[in-house]
């Protein structure tokens, strides 16, 4: 225990008084020293009553005692903190050290005990009988047994009988020959090793703790539970970096009772002797281990000796923050060598305020500095010699008096044995606040050397030297003392001097100039300190000596800590940097060395910005224009970004090793912020007083030119307060900036080694490490989506895709966000007065191993924001940039911490309301974050009933904000919770006040510590219960959100990119379900085929098919399940897994349902049977479908002139693609119109008709200058595709196949034709001219015609006798040839049978490959094994590969059409070009297996008759019924080979004619295939083609949907284009529109919904503008694909040529788009996928 340590033995105030009695010690004389009476009052008193040198006898003493004593008598020895029994008396004997506090807590409950017990107990005691001559007894007991008091103190006597001893009962120095200094340095390491091994730190000496160990998420920190001495180190440092200032008084867990019990000393009876006896026996054997508890400050050294060099520096950083003293100068514990821990304080930073008085005024001056800089008088405190006065106690009161900055020995914890604390010289600094009760006028340093001075030479002699005034503790000195040589060369040194005498009670006295003293006996702490202060705050004012604290590395005989050479090479790179900025005004710099982020990114941000609020005529002009603008500020990026710091800055970021690298990073960090103190610290004062200035105008509402001049500077002084901040984050920023320069024009400018792509990945190293990074630029207001989307890449490549908490933070200014986050996880985000977090940054912490299985993330991320309502923003700036901020990081944050500052929520009700609205917004665009409201700065937290008012106040403000932003957002809701999960009574949270007084000096308040890990358990704990995010979708969040940020309708904009993406993937995933149920369907047809022509087959039962597909179905769910519950994206999946299982179910009855056709062609074969047996046979006639046509179109009263005409000119075959349909237009409606109008004379009606005749009169001005209105036309043309696709569906339900055609189907087309086309008139305001009508029914004839024409040729092949004999005639023949010859019935029936295998074989080979074929390029080929999109992009390579205008027509207006002539188109290609033999093999391996199934059939039909002795009936029935499934096989009249018995030889004859067919069937040409039923390219439109068609309204694009009907999901598709390839132009003009949907819903344009509307729709509301838009999600993201750029240029004269209109005025073609190669525009397709 250091001597400098008071042990201040008084109850805590309001305690009842309890006497104590210290017991009387002899002196060499054999007197006794008088009996001290001490009680528990707080006295204050500095100096404790000495012992007399003459006192009464041993009898007086006893007598007196006697007198004193009452019922229960008290005595002290030693140690005041514990207790021991004997058997009737009380022996305090223990080495726990107390506080005065404690030590009465324990007397009360030691006197609880003892009434409990015994009350009538007497407890007495009688002093020793001494021998006068003073010399000790060899014995340790009386004769009588009893223990001689000699032998107490023996030890204790110095050389000349007198005791001194201290209040701890340490020997004095003066008896001790060897000096102190000597005994430290012999000190056996054991003790320091056995304390290090009780902390659990002894490996940690070596291998030292780092930041990373506690930069983690892991179990909660004990607030009030006792720890283990193994988690003591731990703990404390966990609790200090939280803020908690009581990290120092930890209570440790006792391994036994507190009050333990000793061997009763044997007696025969109660004598006042026995009592003394069993008092001061040392021979009493106690249970108690002798063992004290660590010392508070040995735990402190301890994890500072065991720590490296930048947990040193967070430790002394937060040491400093809790106002604690700091180690100066420190002995090494191993080899004693000094050290001075300079390095540690670099990040301290001190602000204080100046009080200079003039012309009798104070004049209040502000300053904030690195500590490291600040030079200031330092005064130091010395003790010299034992003393009962507390050195440590004594300055804490001088500095202040409601906070203990040393530790002393009456602190809380405090033992007497310590380990590592003597020869430690701690400093902290005094820092005025400017105000009146200030203890000094600036700000002065004080130094505390613990330990006796005298005998700690080195650092006394450094302190001494480095002090402007030293102060010495010591007691009234003799001539040759050992301390008289330290006094008289202070005395005769120049350094002003103050001596404290302890045991003197002089007043302070001027010895001489700079020389005082002063006596501290019978004075109060408050009296000392107040002269004290008088003194000290005398020399300072005059001239003295400044200390500052870099100076320290200059000292000789001490070793530094930033001498290490990686913390010098670190220090020297950081200087080169530096060194390039001196001499530089601060505010010029940035401009210099980091112009990427300057004016050129702020141009940048802006137009940016502006290309999602466009204006004016052509705003895809004024689109590129900016996005030229954009390239070439990018380029002027890339230009100036070799600056010489950023040069230096990457080379030793790159090629420093990582330790070196963290003192670079730490250094240069350092260095900047010092750079730009004095300038920084001038400006915000200077702001600060405008600000202060500007208020008070406005409160005054005064509206002068005044308060807009205030305005004006204020701004000037914002503007060069920000061009004055310059750190780390700035260079950072810079070199983000110059990755997204070079990566938008992917250009490696000359930048000599360095290579701007590895950017990233060193920014990633560092964030995984635990540096924050900036995620929104705070200058510019804005997120670069390349840099962080790239940083993350970096940090997923490294990590791999880590799931992640997302924590952020969202409240005003200076509410303590930055601070509140720091103290919760250790971080380091800034913090300092006013707006100190510009922006948003973010920062991983790991979650710890032990905690991982709580938890199902890896990572907590946590997001730290700028504080709303910033005064330097002003009105709708700051409402627009509060509600940025508040959008983005809500949506990003799993959970967002609303940070209050008060009690008051109605001061913070705009913020709710932005907040309110964000979590509405997140609803609507199914993202769901939670919250936590956080109360700061709350004055009682402890008042439940106040806590709870506040909660219902804040519900209630919630709700209201709740009910107004549904209105707003057009949103369902009535209150908080009905938008996101919240109960108030747990999702609320008050916090204490940060500072515990007023700042500077003030410490953190212990109760806000508390606060924070409660908090910090809420948000675990909820925590818990959620999966996080991964790393990738995060960075997709991050995209998603900032795009739809840049729109004005957040919900509307906003696009889930990932969403997206896993969408596309479950899309691929579905097409591959539907292919498998498709492929087994198309097998399961095939044998149903086969059965249903060998009549095997009447009727198709469901039951049958539903089991056939059960199989692969239940193969398909077990897929679907594996996939919806395994795949990583398995949270997203979730939303969609119901509806496309009830797709892949619908899907699956469908391909059943087709299979019931078959029924319905058995019916009608089985029927065209019947009708031919029982019919006469008549030839059958070709139809002739001209004639036909003509008398239709005759009867319908059409001229044959109109008729020979349209038919001559041709132009009803392109009836369906013309762009312009004026010219089938008639105006006689309109004409009729106008005379009824004319005609009219109701006055009632005038007005109405008016009206109407203007309509028609503008309408028919319209018409005439061949405006007809693009949706008219599309109107017409969509009419056209109408009535083509039902008169298809129409012919094609005719039996023309198995009746043969009629000239009665041709009429009723005619007839339906001429219905719709009524209908269709009768809606419109004009007529249509008979020449439409002759070429719509032409067009309708053409084509239906050929489909006629191919149905009529199969019912005339299969039924017309001729035609069926003569294609049986080389059957015949065969047969006729083989009897003729002889042959046996057994070779004409092989004959027969082969013949008829033949031809059943090449139906089911080509049927089979055509399957395999589709199956082969569904998994392979590109453009259809992925999904929709996949085969879109596809397609329109396709067309621009072929560039043909007529091509991408048809694609305009048919877009399924010509997917389908795509897909035929590649087929033919593939496999009858590019993969000919592939197509070849698979036919080939077809016909190897029917070749094998028919052998296989025969040798089990041929045993099967010859084990049964079957005639041939029987085996051609068998064989029939084995192959039925596979192959078609006609039924054989029996009777005409019923001499066949040697079916082994018939068999021989059929085997010998399989192999000469398989022979002629391996070269079958694959355009056999064309001849059958089943064709690849069908099959494959059947399975590619049935999804969603929907176009878009405003440029036809088509959905990209994969699934068909896809409700309730919008449609929607990557890419839009320009609006005019859909006819679209400008009312009354010929401008075709230019504009992308993507640009127009971003602008404030307007739309007429149809061509007759009267009222326009802002195109940022499209969806109001009917079902066709409402249905449609078009996001203005600006999205452009380069591909319709080339398209309109490459065909702009077709399609202005096409639609009679031109692109001009506002339909000019951008310059910009002019220029674009195929090869860029096809190369632009990829786009579209990723």
């Amino acid at each position: 225990m250091e001597a400098d340590e008071d042990h201040d033995n008084t109850a805590a105030e309001g305690e009842p008084k309890v006497k104590a009695v210290i017991p009387p010690v002899a002196n060499e004389k054999g007197e006794v020293d008088e009996i001290q009476e001490v009680h528990n009052e707080s006295s204050g008193d500095v100096s404790e009553q000495t012992a007399e040198k003459s006192g009464p006898t041993s009898q007086n003493v006893t007598r007196e005692i006697r007198e004193l004593i009452p019922e229960l008598t008290l005595v002290l020895v030693g140690d005041t903190n514990s207790i021991e029994f004997g058997s009737k008396n009380i022996l305090f004997d223990h080495d726990e050290q107390t506080n005065a506090e404690q030590f009465s807590s324990k007397l009360y409950d030691l006197c609880d005990e003892l009434e409990t017990n015994s009350s009538d107990i007497q407890l007495k005691s009688d002093p020793a009988n001494a021998p006068g001559d003073g010399e000790h007894s060899e014995k340790n007991t009386t004769s009588g047994g009893e223990p001689d008091f000699k032998s107490l103190i023996s030890s204790a006597t110095n050389e000349t009988g007198t005791l001194h001893m201290d209040v701890d009962g340490n020997k004095a120095e003066e008896s001790v020959n060897i000096s102190e200094e000597n005994i430290r340095k012999e000190k056996p390491q054991t003790e320091i090793e056995s304390l290090l091994n009780r902390l659990h730190l002894l490996d940690k000496y070596e291998q030292k703790l780092t930041p990373s160990d506690f930069l983690k998420i892991g179990p909660t920190v004990k607030q009030h539970d006792d720890t283990s001495e193994k988690d003591l180190a731990h703990t404390f440092l966990q609790r200090l970096m939280m803020l908690d200032y009581r990290a120092r008084y930890i209570p440790v867990k006792q391994d036994s009772p507190e009050v333990s019990h000793s061997d009763p000393v044997p007696q025969n009876s109660e004598t006042e002797d026995s009592d003394f006896d069993a008092l001061f026996s040392t021979g009493v054997v106690s249970d108690q281990p002798k063992q004290s508890n660590v010392h508070p400050m040995d735990v402190q050294m301890a994890v500072f000796h065991c720590s490296d060099s930048f947990l040193k520096q967070n430790m002394i950083t937060k040491l400093s923050q809790c106002q604690y003293a700091l180690p100066l100068l420190v002995p090494n514990p191993v080899t004693m060598d000094i050290e001075c821990p300079l390095w540690t304080f670099r990040q301290i930073m001190k602000s204080w305020k100046i009080t200079q008085t003039k012309d009798d005024s104070n004049i209040v001056t502000m300053k904030s500095m690195p500590i490291c800089k600040v030079e200031t008088p330092m005064v130091s405190f010395f003790r010299l010699g034992s003393l009962l006065v507390s050195k440590s106690q004594l300055m804490n009161t001088l500095i202040n008096d409601r906070h203990s900055t040393f530790f002393h020995r009456n602190s809380p914890g405090s033992t007497k044995s310590r380990h590592l604390m003597d020869g430690v010289a701690e400093i902290t600094w005094y820092c005025p606040a400017g105000k009146p009760n200030d203890a000094f006028t600036d700000c002065i340093a004080f130094c505390n050397l613990h330990g006796d001075a005298l005998t700690i030479e080195k650092q006394r002699e450094i302190l001494m030297e480095k002090s402007s005034v030293n102060v010495v503790l010591l007691p009234t000195l003799k001539r040759g003392d050992k301390s008289w040589t330290v006094i008289s060369s202070l005395l005769q040194s120049p350094k002003p001097l103050i001596c404290l005498i302890t045991d003197s009670d002089c007043g302070a006295v001027k010895i001489k100039e700079g020389k005082y003293k002063m006596g501290l006996k019978d004075k109060g702490q408050p009296e000392v300190c107040e002269e004290l202060k008088a003194i000290i705050g005398k020399i300072v004012s005059g001239k003295h000596t400044s200390f500052q604290l870099e100076t320290m590395a200059k000292v000789s005989g001490i070793r530094v800590d930033e001498d290490d050479t990686v913390c010098q090479k670190g220090k020297s790179d950081a200087m080169e940097i530096v060194n390039l900025l001196k001499g530089m005004d601060v505010s010029n710099i940035k401009g210099k060395f980091l112009p990427c982020q300057g004016q050129l990114w702020h141009d940048w941000c802006k137009i940016n910005k502006e290309q999602y609020h466009l204006k004016g005529n052509n705003i895809e002009k004024e689109k590129s224009k900016k996005q030229q603008e954009l390239k070439r500020i990018r380029k002027e990026q890339c230009d100036v970004s070799c600056s010489k710091l950023i040069k230096l800055f990457i080379k030793s970021l790159s090629s420093l090793p990582s330790e070196e690298r963290e003192y670079f990073l730490k250094w240069t960090q350092i260095l900047l912020d010092a750079l730009s103190t004095d300038d920084l610290s001038s400006i915000l004062q200077a702001y600060d007083k405008k600000w202060s200035e500007l208020l008070t105008l406005k409160k005054n509402h005064d509206k002068s030119d005044h308060l807009i001049s205030n305005q004006t500077e204020l701004e000037e002084i914002s503007a060069k307060l920000q061009s004055a901040t310059f750190g780390l984050e700035h260079i950072f920023r810079e070199i983000g900036q110059i990755y997204e320069a070079h990566k938008s024009l992917q250009k490696q400018t000359r930048m000599e080694a360095t290579d701007w792509s590895k950017y990233p990945e060193l920014a990633a190293e560092l964030m995984i490490s635990g540096h924050p990074m900036e995620l929104m630029n705070g200058d510019a207001g804005y997120v670069p989506l390349t840099w962080i989307s790239s940083l993350l890449d970096g940090v997923i490549k490294k990590l791999g895709d880590q799931r992640v908490f997302v924590l952020s933070v969202l409240g005003v200014q200076s509410s303590g966000k930055s601070t509140m986050l720091n103290a919760m996880f250790g971080l380091w985000f800034a913090v300092s007065a006013g707006r100190c977090t510009k922006g948003a940054f973010m920062q991983l912490v790991k979650v710890s191993e032990e905690m991982k299985k709580d938890f199902h993330f890896d990572f907590v991320l946590v997001v730290d924001t700028e504080g709303l309502r910033a005064p330097e923003l002003a009105g709708n700036t700051t409402l627009h940039h509060d509600n940025e901020l508040a959008t983005f990081v809500i949506g990003l944050g799993n959970m967002t911490l609303i940070n209050i500052f008060g009690e008051n929520p109605a001061e913070m009700q705009d913020v709710l309301q932005i907040v309110v609205q964000d979590f509405m917004r997140m609803k609507k665009v199914k993202l769901s974050p939670s919250c936590v409201f956080v109360h700061q700065n709350v004055t009682d937290i402890a008042a439940a009933e106040k806590n709870m008012d506040g909660k219902r106040r804040l519900q209630e403000k919630l709700d209201q904000m709740a009910e107004l932003a549904a209105k707003e957002e057009v949103c369902d809701a009535e209150c908080f919770s009905d938008i996101i999960a919240f109960d108030v009574q747990k999702d609320v949270k008050y916090f204490a006040q940060l500072w515990e007084g007023s700042p500077p000096m003030a410490p953190p308040n212990p109760g806000y510590s508390e606060s924070i890990q409660d908090l910090k358990t809420i948000i675990l704990s909820k925590a818990s219960q959620s999966a996080g995010t991964t790393l990738s979708k995060f960075k997709s969040n991050i995209k998603d959100l900032w795009n739809a940020l840049l729109q004005e309708n957040f919900v509307f904009s906003f696009k889930n990119t990932l969403e997206i993406a896993v969408y596309r993937k479950l899309e691929v995933q579905y097409g591959n379900w539907t292919w498998a149920l498709r492929s087994n369907m198309l097998t399961i047809e095939n044998q149903l085929h086969h059965r249903i022509e060998n009549g095997k087959l009447e009727e198709v039962e469901l039951s049958y098919l539903f089991k056939e597909m059960s199989k692969t179905y239940e193969e398909i769910k077990t897929n679907m399940k594996v996939y919806f519950d395994d795949d990583k994206d398995k949270d997203m999946l979730v939303q969609w897994r119901g509806r496309f299982e009830k797709k892949i179910k619908d899907f699956c009855d469908e391909q059943v349902k087709e299979e019931e056709e078959l029924q319905k062609q058995f019916d009608h074969v089985w029927s065209g049977w019947v009708t031919e047996i029982t019919a006469d046979i008549k030839p059958i006639k070709q139809i002739n479908l001209e004639v036909d046509k003509f008398i239709i179109l005759q009867d319908l009263g059409i001229e044959p002139s109109l008729i020979c005409d349209c038919e001559s000119r041709g132009s009803y075959k392109d009836i369906s693609r013309i762009g312009d349909y004026f010219d089938y237009v008639t105006l006689n409606k309109h004409q009729e119109l106008c005379n009824k109008s004319q005609q009219s004379q109701d006055n009632k009606k005038e007005k109405y008709i008016k009206r109407k005749m203007k309509i028609s009169l503008e309408w028919f001005k319209s018409l005439t200058t061949k405006d007809f209105s693009c949706e008219e036309q599309q109107l017409i043309r969509s009419f056209i595709d109408n009535v083509e696709k039902q008169a298809i569906d129409k012919i094609k339900s005719k039996p023309v196949s198995t009746r043969g055609y009629s000239s009665t189907y041709l009429q009723e087309l005619a007839k339906n034709v001429q219905e719709m086309l009524t209908e269709f008139e009768s809606t419109r305001k004009y007529a249509l001219k008979k020449a439409f009508t002759v070429d719509l029914l032409l067009y309708v004839f053409d084509m239906a015609g050929s489909w006629l024409s191919q149905s009529h040729n199969k019912f005339k092949m299969n039924n017309d006798a001729v035609t069926f004999v003569e294609n049986r005639k080389e059957q015949y023949y065969n047969i006729f040839k083989s009897f003729c010859k002889g042959n046996s019935s057994a070779v004409v029936l092989g004959e027969l049978i082969c013949g008829k295998l033949k031809v059943s074989t090449v139906e089911a080979v080509c049927n089979k490959t055509a399957i395999d074929i589709a199956g082969e390029m569904k998994c392979t080929f590109p453009a259809f094994n992925g999904n929709r999109l996949d085969l879109e992009k596809h397609v329109l390579k396709s067309l621009a590969e072929k560039e043909d205008f007529d091509s991408y027509l048809n694609y305009i207006r048919h877009p399924k059409n010509q997917t389908e002539c795509f897909i035929k188109e590649e087929v033919e290609k593939y496999f009858f070009t590019q993969h000919k033999n592939k197509a070849l093999m698979i036919l080939k391996k077809n016909v190897e297996d029917i070749n094998k199934l028919v052998r296989q059939a025969l040798f089990t039909a041929t045993e099967e008759v010859k084990s049964k002795s079957g005639d041939i009936d029987m085996w051609l029935k068998e064989l029939s019924s084995l192959i039925k499934d596979e192959l078609t096989f006609d039924t054989i009249c029996s009777q005409s080979f019923s001499d066949i018995n040697k079916f082994d030889f018939l068999k021989e004859e059929i085997e010998k004619g399989l192999e000469s067919i398989t022979k002629e069937l391996g070269s079958l040409p694959l355009d056999k295939m064309k001849e059958f039923r089943l064709m690849p390219d069908q099959i494959l439109i059947n399975q590619l083609c049935n999804c969603c068609w929907v176009k878009c309204p405003f440029c036809a694009a088509v959905c990209t949907n994969t699934v068909k009907d896809h409700s309730p999901d919008d449609h929607s598709v990557p890419f839009h284009r320009p609006s005019g390839i859909n006819g679209w132009h400008y009312r009354n003009t010929v401008e075709m529109s230019i504009n992308f949907c993507t640009t127009n819903v971003a602008s404030y344009r307007h739309f007429y919904p149809h061509h007759d509307s009267d009222k326009k729709i802002a195109f940022k509301l499209y969806r109001t503008a009917g079902p066709d838009y409402a249905k449609w999600r078009i996001t203005p993201d600006g999205s452009k694909l380069t591909y319709w750029k080339w398209f309109v240029c490459r065909f702009q004269k077709q399609l202005e040529d096409h639609y009679n209109l031109k692109f001009q005025g506002m339909g000019e073609i951008p310059s910009e788009w002019i220029g674009c190669s195929t090869e860029e525009a096809i190369k632009s397709l990829d786009e579209m996928c990723e």
